[in-house]
């Protein structure tokens, strides 16, 4: 495939996850044509003339597939995902799934499985690995200002219990929790042992888990904890890092969302700050030499698709590799099962 020759990409899936957090990014990157969505709701058919003018909507995902595509991602519920990514592999064309990637590791394990039958990418949408704070705070830890890092502390609680999904392969561990741990084992590699508890309300009669607190030993000898809750009635992101060097802390915002959700688009000309943390909320490094604000990074969920662009060419790896998808549902299954025996497990 040439590089001047654009790359087809679908959206199956028009919710709040295709019109915030795909969509836009797909945009942003020069080398994707947005070939079509997938949604048969007229009131998402009319967000999409209006985000996307000109992209058609299609009623399904073979309609899609029919047009022409060379990748598509499945950002639907949960409990249609696994037979859309499914059928989209064997249809032959490279797949990106939401999170959660999959709701236990047995189905993880079952589509890395049909990926590699296919010869197609399937890769996971962890986004937030490039989240404004993380995007910082690895920046940070790469330049050695910490030195040696012992421990890190990740906190996001999310006032927004309206969207606190329920059912067997739903809550918010599943949900929030894919990221916060994905974040963690992106940073510090692969987790050996897990600890949790899990906070549990019933809507409509369903036990779900509203909260989390997760314990990670990571292979490198790094320890962090991760934590959310969603019908506390607390909003707030913390971040905070221990090394032998000294600390760092972080309050970011959820930068790009806040963005979204105010009309910027990354693509636009009057997102030139895209990504970029206010002055007033820069994190805040701690040693021996005293305290110093440290300049936000840039983030830019853009670059998981100008990743992905690289990997449908041939050119790279894909941002997130199938292995890392399936240890991510491997830890959260690990979190689930010490929350219901108050044990650590061993992965």
């Amino acid at each position: 495939m040439s590089a001047s020759t654009p790359s087809r990409i679908g959206v199956v899936g028009y919710g709040a996850g295709g019109h915030r957090f795909h969509v836009p990014y797909i945009q942003a990157v020069a080398g994707w044509e947005l070939a079509g969505v997938v949604t048969r709701s007229p009131a998402r058919r009319a967000i999409l003339t209006t985000e996307a003018p000109g992209v058609p909507a299609f009623d399904s995902l073979d309609a899609l597939l029919d047009a022409g595509v060379d990748a598509v991602v499945i950002t639907t519920p949960p409990d249609t995902r696994r037979e859309l990514v499914l059928h989209a592999l064997e249809r032959g064309v490279h797949v990106v799934a939401d999170k959660p990637f999959a709701p236990t590791v047995e189905g993880a394990r079952e589509l890395q499985a049909a990926a590699e039958r296919s010869g197609r990418i399937l890769t996971a949408y962890q986004n937030r690995r490039w989240d404004t704070d993380l995007v910082t705070l690895k920046q940070v830890i790469d330049e050695g200002r910490l030195g040696e890092i012992w421990r890190v502390s990740s906190r996001m609680d999310q006032d927004d219990s309206g969207t606190l999904e329920t059912g067997p392969a739903h809550g918010l561990l599943r949900d929030l929790g894919s990221h916060l741990v994905d974040q963690m084992a992106f940073l510090f590699g692969p987790v050996e042992r897990v600890s949790a508890h899990l906070d549990i309300t019933s809507v409509g009669g369903v036990d779900v888990d509203c909260g989390f607190d997760v314990a990670l030993h990571h292979a490198s000898g790094v320890f962090s904890r991760v934590a959310s809750s969603k019908i506390n009635h607390l909003e707030g992101r913390e971040l905070i890092a221990y090394g032998d060097l000294g600390s760092y802390e972080s309050r970011m915002d959820d930068v790009q969302t806040s963005q979204i959700d105010a009309g910027l688009r990354p693509a636009s000309a009057a997102a030139a700050d895209w990504g970029v943390e206010t002055e007033e909320r820069w994190g805040v490094l701690h040693t021996a030499e005293g305290s110093t604000p440290v300049p936000s990074a840039r983030g830019d969920y853009s670059e998981f698709y100008r990743q992905l662009l690289a990997a449908v060419r041939g050119e790279a790896a894909p941002p997130v590799l199938l292995e890392q998808a399936v240890h991510t549902v491997e830890i959260l299954d690990a979190a689930r099962e010490s929350a219901r025996t108050g044990l650590t497990v061993t992965l």
